[in-house]
């Protein structure tokens, strides 16, 4: 099976990450608008990194055979 959906799934892992850091920079300065905007970014970053996670586990097993 490829590894692009592995690897699609760690770079949304990464934004998630990235933008939970940046988040927490603009709460520290008191800029909560922004530091909203980025949580939430954060959460929809998440969300598909998630999904993704379980799409590629459930193609790994559909390709070794597994159900």
């Amino acid at each position: 099976m490829p590894q692009s959906f592995h690897q699609r799934a760690a770079e949304l892992h990464e934004l998630a990450a990235h933008a939970h850091r940046s988040a927490a920079v603009h709460h520290s300065k008191e800029d909560h608008l922004t530091g909203h905007e980025l949580s939430r970014q954060a959460m929809e970053y998440s969300a598909k990194a998630f999904k993704q996670s379980q799409e590629a586990h459930q193609k790994s097993e559909k390709a070794s055979g597994k159900k």
